[in-house]
């Protein structure tokens, strides 16, 4: 009795190159493999903000894009999630310092809901009233920040480091501050 083969399904796949959004130049990000272009729709893709960016000192970021859409055979992105890589977090976690952390949900001006999550450590061991007051002030500040702006403006300010500074020059007065980042931030639809 002959062994029936079937047809090879990787063979039939269409590669489909996937697009950064607007905000980062269209550039390109990768391949993915797809029967057809609904199957596509919908995938996430993971990719190190320095490959959008071309800066170096952005490779500890992960870009979390989403396929929106396909025209042809490019698959057309949205920012999902950006996200600090825990190794870079423990680079500046260290003894005798204290950290503030704040998980913050705000809509921006134009309506995105978005889920901010900051981290900010002292130079040297505080008060937990002086930490608790940080927290507060960076919800604040953040909540304040994101309502007055548009989405596209927040996350290139985010990158830039730009609402970083501005947080970190409004909690000086509370305590000497060796570093604030945007640990995480998830875009909602």
């Amino acid at each position: 009795m002959a062994v029936q083969r079937g047809i090879d399904k990787w063979k039939l796949k269409k590669w489909f190159a996937v697009r950064a959004p607007k905000e980062f130049n269209d550039a390109s990000v990768g391949e993915m493999p797809a029967n057809d272009e609904k199957a596509i729709v919908g995938r996430n893709i993971v990719v190190s903000l320095d490959m959008l960016t071309h800066n170096p000192s952005h490779a500890y970021t992960n870009v979390t894009l989403k396929v929106t859409g396909v025209s042809g055979e490019a698959a057309q992105t949205r920012l999902v999630k950006m996200e600090i890589l825990s190794s870079y977090i423990r680079s500046f976690v260290r003894r005798y310092r204290s950290v503030s952390s704040a998980v913050v949900p705000v809509t921006t001006k134009d309506g995105t809901a978005i889920v901010v999550k900051l981290i900010a450590v002292t130079r040297a061991r505080t008060a937990h009233t002086k930490i608790v007051g940080m927290r507060k002030e960076m919800i604040d500040f953040t909540r304040g920040y994101f309502m007055e702006n548009e989405i596209g403006p927040v996350i290139g300010s985010v990158i830039e480091g730009k609402f970083q500074d501005a947080l970190s020059s409004k909690l000086r007065h509370i305590t000497d501050l060796n570093k604030i980042e945007v640990r995480k931030l998830e875009i909602g639809g």
